[in-house]
């Protein structure tokens, strides 16, 4: 014994060396590219805000200190992580087959998400992405059509209770309209949600996402015994429980269902059908379809509810695009009461505002991947390892791409003004092979729920741009409250 323990101390010291040794020897590599002073091991997690909103200023602010090349070295704790935010610069990552796992924080996700299409590393991606990708088949999105105006329509007759003079908090309705739009597509499940008060669902996904940003911007708190002893640990489990037990109790009883069915595959098909089918058909387990589920609750409410609220907010403070979207609905839509695909494609210029509200309030700010080998990136060869942060936000503030990144104007997208634009300089839901599968299913709704509240309603923004300041988390919200007045428009359908 007395030999083991002084053996142990030596082996354990030794290990400590050479880890910190192989740290200094990364640093040193890492030492040319533009960064703020930082120190060994720690990084800058000094200086790092707890924060979404403070986080989100330093991010932006490391971008305006370093404008060219547009990148910078962040260090989290003893790892290290590039910021990339110029459309060359992102380039030989999105077009790369190599480079496709994601960063460390996403292991933050996988005791919510599980092993999902998001969290997964490459190698189980492949399969899952050739698996899910016609489930997301336009002729499958078209039959959700019918879902996307029915609860859009309920989402009018709500705001048709406020008077002209009431200031509504757009988000908190908008979110329950999204919440009942995803239940309904991805599990075939009616929940109501607009018509309750106080969604239990919601405030678990908008509270996990806070709390998921926290650790992962806190190294001392990664390790998962340790965050379950803290009170922000005790929440995070509360929520799993109200979020997993939420899709379990939905899972189990679509199955039944299928079963006594006899597992006909009728009618309008919800995501879940579709992946109870292929867990009947061997292609994968219903701890696959749990995680798949699981994700597409997250991704398809969360991240287009953030997105239709910033819409809103840019159109009500440019009355002049406002008026521009509605003579096009009018136009368009006529007497018609639901939103077509035929009325879809005619959406020129409201498209234009969605992807220019994108580009400057983009859903998801920041995306990660973890280098699968050396890559060469603005003339620096950048080693294995190293964690990518591509910041979408800044990306599409790049001045050699946007002429005054500020200004919100949706004609930068009309056709004559996009020629010549580099391809990755517009990346609100990633780009590549690892790309948002759900991008069409997000656009068509948002636009479906646009169009019905604005060809009802004017909308007037009661803060001003600059006054509603965004945080950083998973989904960029924003830091208070977004304000709309609405007053009712004389070119109206009646439901």
């Amino acid at each position: 014994m007395g030999v083991i323990i002084p053996a142990i101390l030596i082996a354990s010291a030794t290990l400590v060396a050479w880890l910190f040794f192989k740290h200094l020897l990364l640093r040193h590599r890492l030492k040319d590219l533009n960064q703020p002073r930082s120190y060994p091991i720690v990084g800058h997690g000094l200086i790092i805000k707890p924060d979404p909103e403070g986080f989100m200023n330093q991010v932006i602010g490391m971008g305006y200190l370093f404008p060219d090349p547009r990148m910078c070295l962040l260090w989290i704790g003893p790892m290290p992580c590039l910021m990339l935010y110029s459309a060359d610069l992102v380039e030989p990552i999105f077009t790369s087959s190599k480079n496709l796992d994601k960063g460390f924080a996403y292991q933050m996700l996988e005791p919510w998400l599980g092993v999902s299409i998001l969290t997964s590393g490459k190698d189980k991606w492949r399969p899952k992405r050739k698996l899910l990708t016609p489930t997301f088949h336009y002729d499958i999105l078209k039959d959700f059509l019918p879902i996307f105006n029915e609860q859009a329509k309920i989402l009018v007759q709500k705001m048709s209770t406020y008077g002209k003079d009431d200031e509504i908090d757009i988000l908190a309705i908008i979110t329950l309209c999204t919440l009942d739009i995803i239940c309904e597509t991805s599990m075939g499940r009616t929940v109501g949600a607009q018509t309750e008060e106080n969604n239990e669902y919601v405030w678990a996904v908008h509270t996990i996402n806070e709390l998921i940003s926290k650790r992962t911007n806190n190294p001392l708190i990664w390790t998962k015994s340790v965050y379950n002893l803290t009170q922000d640990g005790k929440t995070h489990e509360k929520c799993l429980k109200i979020l997993h037990g939420f899709t379990k109790k939905v899972i189990t009883e679509r199955k039944q269902a299928l079963e006594v069915a006899g597992y006909k595959m009728e009618g309008r098909l919800a995501f879940l059908d579709l992946l109870l089918d292929m867990v009947q058909s061997g292609q994968m387990d219903e701890k696959d379809v749990q995680a798949e589920v699981d994700t597409l609750m997250f991704e398809g409410h969360d991240t287009t509810s953030a997105g239709l609220t910033w819409a809103l907010h840019l159109i009500g403070n440019h009355p002049h695009v406002q008026r521009k979207i509605q003579a096009e609905l009018d136009e368009v839509l006529g007497d018609d009461e639901d939103v077509t695909t035929e009325h879809l494609s005619r959406f020129k210029y409201l498209e234009c505002v969605l992807k220019e509200s994108l580009r400057i309030r983009p859903s998801v700010p920041i995306i990660m991947r973890e280098l699968s080998v050396d890559q060469v990136i603005g003339g620096i060869t950048i080693p294995k390892g190293v964690c990518l942060l591509i910041n979408q936000f800044l990306v599409h503030r790049d001045p050699t791409q946007w002429k005054d990144p500020e200004v919100f104007d949706p004609d930068r997208f009309l056709p004559e003004n996009s020629i010549g634009r580099k391809p990755f300089a517009f990346i609100p839901f990633s780009a590549g092979s690892r790309n948002c599968i759900g991008q069409r299913f997000a656009l068509i709704e948002e636009k479906v729920i646009l169009a019905q509240i604005l060809r009802h309603f004017d909308v007037t923004a009661i803060e001003p741009m600059h006054e509603i300041r965004p945080k950083m988390e998973i989904i960029m919200r924003p830091v208070s409250p977004v304000h709309l007045k609405i007053s009712r428009r004389n070119q109206v359908v009646s439901y």
